[in-house]
């Protein structure tokens, strides 16, 4: 996207992320934000400010983005690992090795450990794992700008171009490729900083006093404009240090001091261990309850079994309790994220596609038509107008990144090979 339109997105997405975070975070409640009642999912909203027609429309949108969010975690797991094995691999047996590591097996690895924490009955019993993966983030972030600076530093001069890639037979990028390629680099930017469609469901955990909604502005403020500092000086940083060749994952970029690449590709996996939880649980959440519902005798959803772990602090071991339902459909569900996530092995493509779909009906459209339903903002008005503006505008984006995100995985499907994921 180069140096003007780069940061441009990255700023932009990072203030209606904001924006429309805060408009989210008042109608935790309603009709009222301090006082009404609560709502404890983000559906729980939509139902409660424009009624049962919009709930499926939101609950498929929200759903898949967490589910498709989970498939591209799994595929950053294993391009992670595949860059420690290259950097190590670089290391010992030099720089022009021929060092190519399949990531099948890391994708078999992260889905059979993302199938034992899948057994945590809620959010609320992951605090720990959250915590970790939230250092881990500040960790290979910093890592990552380290490096970028460090090669930023030895080039002598900043690498880049105003609008991106050139277009040309001598750069080897056509009109068309360059126009899907910075579509999904816009999808890739808004999904980085879409968390709408867990903000209630993490709103619902916070305490009062002082009220939900207060905390809930808070933690977005600090928590996006720390993330827009790393991301804007990431970005410029990387961008400066590789220029147009700058690779997706910066962090493959570097071989060396590979000690330290290494720290930052197991944080990032350490990250998704714990940031693949967040995103499934709610999927959980819902199937889990609807099938208890519909089946309240049943053994299957409702007895809970009982085990014994030993070595754990308590006289006779702590007790891991179970029902059948969440081992068998959980190991299920996760058994087949993993066998997609190696079918569709396209780190960028697919995170484009996932942010492009989930940034206007979860980030904009169902947070801004929620408030002006609670808010009663008048049709007409210069409030409403803008509001509207904002939903055309982020419609559009969305589409735009959509399109560049599937033109791109349909030339890629040409080029792999199904279950060989490859670095």
């Amino acid at each position: 996207m180069g140096w003007v339109l780069g940061p441009i997105a990255l700023v932009g997405c990072a203030y209606i992320t904001y924006y429309t975070a805060v408009l989210l975070s008042d109608c935790y409640r309603t009709p009222d934000p301090v006082h009404g009642k609560r709502n404890r999912t983000y559906m729980d909203v939509v139902r409660s400010c424009l009624g049962p027609r919009d709930v499926v429309v939101c609950g498929l949108a929200q759903y898949v983005i967490l589910w498709g969010t989970m498939v591209g975690y799994t595929i950053t797991t294993a391009t992670s690992i595949m860059a420690i094995a290259r950097t190590d691999c670089h290391h010992y047996r030099g720089h022009d090795a021929a060092c190519v590591s399949s990531g099948t097996m890391y994708m078999v690895a992260f889905g059979l450990a993302e199938v034992v924490l899948s057994q945590f009955p809620s959010l609320e019993k992951l605090t720990l794992i959250s915590v970790v993966a939230a250092v881990m983030s500040c960790t290979y972030s910093s890592v990552g700008l380290f490096l970028s600076a460090a090669k930023l530093a030895s080039n002598h001069r900043a690498h880049g171009t105003l609008l991106g890639v050139k277009i040309g037979a001598a750069a080897g990028v056509s009109a068309s490729t360059k126009t899907w390629h910075s579509l999904q680099a816009l999808g890739n930017i808004a999904l980085a900083y879409t968390y709408s469609m867990l903000l209630i469901e993490i709103q619902d955990t916070v305490k009062s006093p002082p009220s939900e909604n207060v905390t809930m502005k808070r933690a977005s403020f600090y928590g996006i404009g720390v993330t827009t500092i790393f991301y804007v000086s990431l970005g410029c940083i990387g961008y400066a240090a590789f220029g147009n060749a700058a690779p997706g994952n910066v962090l493959t970029g570097f071989d060396e001091p590979f000690w330290l690449v290494d720290i930052a590709n197991v944080a990032v996996v350490i990250h998704l261990v714990g940031a693949y939880q967040v995103y499934a649980q709610p999927i959980f959440a819902c199937y889990e309850k609807w099938l208890a519902a519909r089946w309240p005798e049943s053994s299957f959803f409702h007895h809970e079994y009982a085990v014994r772990l030993p070595f754990v602090s308590g006289g006779g071991g702590r007790a891991a309790r179970f029902t059948m339902c969440r081992l068998v459909l959980r190991t299920a569900f996760v058994a087949a994220t993993t066998v997609v996530s190696l079918i569709l092995p396209f780190f960028n493509a697919v995170l484009g596609l996932l942010g492009a779909i989930a940034f206007w009906p979860l980030t904009v459209y169902f947070p801004v038509t929620m408030y002006m339903a609670q808010a009663k903002v008048a049709p007409g008005s210069r409030k409403w107008v803008a509001l509207q503006a904002l939903n055309a505008g982020a419609l559009v984006v969305s589409l735009l990144a959509a399109v560049g995100s599937v033109a791109d995985m349909v030339q890629r499907l040409g080029h792999v090979t199904i279950f060989q994921t490859q670095l």
